[in-house]
């Protein structure tokens, strides 16, 4: 009788700190932190391997920049390897800098929809784990309503629930160096051949009126 009490209340003690932990449970009481300048717009994402959706955004016209690394949980300098142990609450996040007089954050969003699985949970393709969850970073109201009303009109139409998390942005960690322009700088790894490849021609083909020229 003992024993069962006493995993009773370890069971409730470790729900209750799972519960404290979960990023889903805590962030969305948080107030988003606003980046976005007069001269500088930055839309955050997660969405799988960040190798992928670095190319994707990098391809778009309007896209300045994109910056690979960590965000979505309360762990200080996270690196690929702490991440990797599904302990710190940050998934794989691309930061996107962008010119708003040539893409809105809307298009952005369309595209982040377009480009990725969007009813697996906890990973993209055979990427699985809480760090290649979907997260959607917003920083001000008006960005949550965006949010919200893409995922209630793909929800309502399709009929397929949205795996993507909604958080309110907070801090972004640069990645390490040879994360940066991956797919670029290792066209022949068997990763980017195999997975990433795919999924930038199978974007390509629904976006093309969105892609830079060559």
């Amino acid at each position: 009788m003992k024993k069962i009490i006493i995993s009773s209340l370890l069971f409730g003690l470790f729900y209750n700190s799972c519960a404290q932990k979960n990023p889903k449970n805590t962030q969305l009481e948080l107030k988003p932190i606003e980046v976005n300048s007069n001269n500088i717009h930055k839309a955050y994402f997660a969405s799988g391997c960040f190798w992928c959706v670095e190319a994707i955004y990098e391809s778009i016209i309007g896209v300045q920049d994109v910056v690979s690394g960590y965000s979505g949980g309360d762990t200080n300098d996270p690196t690929y390897g702490l991440v990797n142990t599904k302990l710190t609450g940050h998934a794989e996040t691309i930061e996107v800098i962008y010119n708003p007089d040539e893409i809105t954050f809307s298009n952005l969003l369309d595209v982040y929809f377009g480009s990725q699985n969007i009813s697996q949970i906890n990973g993209q393709g055979p990427d699985m784990g809480p760090q290649y969850r979907s997260i959607i970073f917003y920083q001000n109201d008006n960005q949550k309503k965006i949010i919200n009303a893409k995922i209630n009109q793909i929800e309502g139409s399709t009929e397929v629930n949205v795996a993507a998390e909604v958080y309110p942005f907070r801090k972004f960690w640069v990645a390490e160096k040879y994360h940066q322009d991956f797919k670029k700088n290792n066209p022949n790894h068997p990763y980017i051949k195999n997975i990433s490849n795919p999924r930038f021609k199978n974007f390509k083909f629904k976006f093309e009126d969105l892609i830079k020229d060559e």
